[in-house]
């Protein structure tokens, strides 16, 4: 049957069951046993609620569920029996269009009864807007798969995020030895490996699970020779993936599409300057032949907060850049920022910033409205503080409420910051962009994170959490490990909006905890919340212990009741661990809100 239980738990179980003592079950016990197995109270209080005989769901009762409670509207009449035909198990059932408890259950627990919309897993966006109107799923110091000081570089690092939907990776590349330039993080003690390996595992795995482009963030620290090996390997081992020309040989006015960019790779980095700076993204190599060094490239803020030391490295004259590297940058020119209004009067679309946390959460503060706008027009990545040398990671979601697209992340690093990250990005069928809300891409956006006022109306969330579902033991070392668990909704957006709640906890009941509690929220700006719902394991000692978790966007959640499947700490699947939840929203009133 598949059903995964605690043994001790099966036994007992089995020993009710066998009511004749024979150490054997036969025939009704056998039922008992399984009714025992897979029984639900809660939802066959619910199936009985809906039922007229108790016995089965007739088409319309069960129509008047998915209208009533699972907020289906229109389509639940089709949506009824697709559902029957799908999870009633008896043939005689679907023929009659009727769905019995097993079939109840099956449905509730399946992808259709998800908390997660199923639309919301297919490709679902519109991929035909400017490159600056999506959130990029990005990746900080990708080759580290250990901390910033000492740990490990590895072209692992580089496959496990891109097999994870990231799609901006960076690399720091350095003169090697043998004239071949190696990639790890300068002026620290992590290891080393040659930049053509990195090139070669971007070429194998950057489309494995999007289609949608991949950025290659350079920081080049080398020297003109080995600059020159650089283009040679990403020109050869790359080729017809790397994106050497402007779309269409156009020169355009804004940036192309996810679409335009299917299937390519692009880098980002320096750009030599034209005397004259010219429209196109990419310029002639001729007249880069003359160019002077942009001031951009001797200001490149990112490698200077690597450590104390580098005041004395600021004065040692930068290599120049190499103008076969700098033609490979087409869209993606890396420039320093000074300010806003600097970046309206003298940069391009196709010019991009990179910010680190604590520049960028400044800049949210003073000027939060300015850096949306920035972002309607230009792409910006931040990154993580140099202070983070253990890999850590900062919440995301204060930078996406900015409109910033690049939001870098130590993804070798599991915790809260990366669920928030897989949470948003979990949706449009995982390809790394996320299309923003309109309010974050419209050019005259008003919009200030700091001090928001949704366009929409603000809603109330209500939130009943019901049971749990053989929830795994935090210990397995311990005997008598039986958890005593509780569940915690964490709401992540504006931070008018950020809070959290949590239930009492069961005790000692990992197999079928209820909790049957409401909580209740008020979301300001529900277009860029995340749900976290975590269980932990209660414990009077010490800190309550993880157990599993599932994160969301609002935009992606289903009203009523709805399993929700844990993920570990890594973001794996916990099956058939689960929470069982009903989930409603509604518009604040006017009134209310005065």
């Amino acid at each position: 049957m598949n059903v995964e239980m605690d043994q001790e738990h099966a036994f007992q179980l089995f020993q009710t069951a066998d009511t004749s003592q024979s150490g054997t079950l036969e025939g009704e016990e056998f039922v008992e046993f399984y009714k025992s197995l897979t029984q639900r109270p809660e939802v066959q209080e619910l199936f009985e609620k809906f039922s007229s005989d108790g016995q089965k769901l007739t088409l319309l009762e069960f129509v008047d569920f998915l209208q009533e409670e699972q907020k289906e509207g229109e389509r639940a009449s089709d949506l009824a029996l697709e559902l029957i035909d799908r999870y009633e198990p008896s043939e005689s059932g679907k023929l009659r269009h009727v769905l019995s408890l097993d079939g109840f259950l099956g449905y509730l627990c399946s992808k259709d009864g998800d908390i997660f919309n199923p639309t919301c897993h297919s490709l679902y966006q519109d991929m035909t807007q400017p490159l600056n109107h999506y959130y990029i799923n990005s990746s900080h110091n990708t080759y580290l798969v250990g901390d910033q000081l000492c740990g490990q570089s590895s072209v692992e690092g580089y496959i496990r995020a891109l097999k994870r939907g990231c799609r901006c990776v960076e690399v720091d590349i350095w003169d090697g030895p043998s004239g071949e330039p190696i990639v790890y993080h300068g002026h620290t003690l992590t290891s080393r490996i040659p930049f053509k390996d990195v090139v070669a595992a971007i070429g194998q795995y950057a489309f494995q699970t999007s289609d949608y482009p991949v950025i290659l963030s350079l920081e080049n620290h080398c020297s003109w020779e080995q600059q020159e090996i650089i283009v040679r390997h990403l020109t050869e081992i790359l080729g017809d993936q790397l994106l050497m020309t402007a779309v269409d040989g156009q020169p355009p006015t804004q940036l192309p599409s996810p679409e335009d960019l299917r299937r390519k790779i692009l880098v980002k980095g320096k750009k030599l300057m034209l005397e004259e700076e010219e429209e196109e993204p990419e310029a002639e190599l001729e007249a880069e032949q003359e160019a002077k060094l942009d001031l951009e490239a001797q200001l490149e803020s990112e490698p200077q907060e690597l450590s104390p030391r580098s005041e004395d490295k600021k004065k040692k004259p930068k290599a120049i850049l190499c103008p076969a590297l700098s033609a490979l940058v087409v869209y993606l020119k890396a420039v320093t920022f000074y300010s806003f209004t600097h970046s309206r009067e003298h940069y391009h679309f196709y010019e991009t910033s990179s910010f680190s946390e604590t520049k960028a959460k400044s800049l949210i503060k003073e000027a939060g409205d300015e850096f949306v706008q920035h972002n309607t027009w230009q792409l910006s990545r931040v990154y993580p503080s140099g202070l983070r040398t253990d890999s850590s990671n900062y919440n995301p979601q204060e930078f996406w409420n900015a409109g910033c697209q690049m939001v870098a992340m130590n993804m070798q690093t599991a915790g809260l910051e990366m669920d928030l990250c897989d949470g948003l990005f979990r949706q449009n069928a995982g390809c790394g962009y996320v299309l923003k809300p309109d309010f974050l891409r419209e050019a005259q956006s008003s919009f200030h994170p700091e001090r928001p006022i949704s366009p929409f109306k603000a809603q109330t969330l209500i939130i009943q959490v019901i049971s749990g579902q053989q929830l795994p033991k935090v210990d397995n070392t311990k005997e008598q490990s039986i958890v005593d668990p509780l569940v915690r909704v964490e709401i992540f957006g504006v931070r008018p909006d950020i809070t959290r709640q949590e239930t009492s906890y069961v005790e000692n009941n990992g197999f079928n905890p209820y909790w049957g509690q409401t909580l209740c929220f008020r979301i300001l700006v529900p277009e860029l919340a995340l749900l976290r719902f975590v269980v932990k394991d209660y414990d009077w000692k010490s800190r309550n212990d993880f157990i599993g978790q599932y994160t969301l966007p609002w935009s992606c959640m289903q009203q009523g009741y709805r399993h929700i499947h844990l993920l570990s700490k890594d973001g794996l699947s916990l099956h058939p661990a689960s929470i069982f939840v009903h989930i409603c929203t509604q518009e604040v009133l006017e009134e209310a809100e005065s």
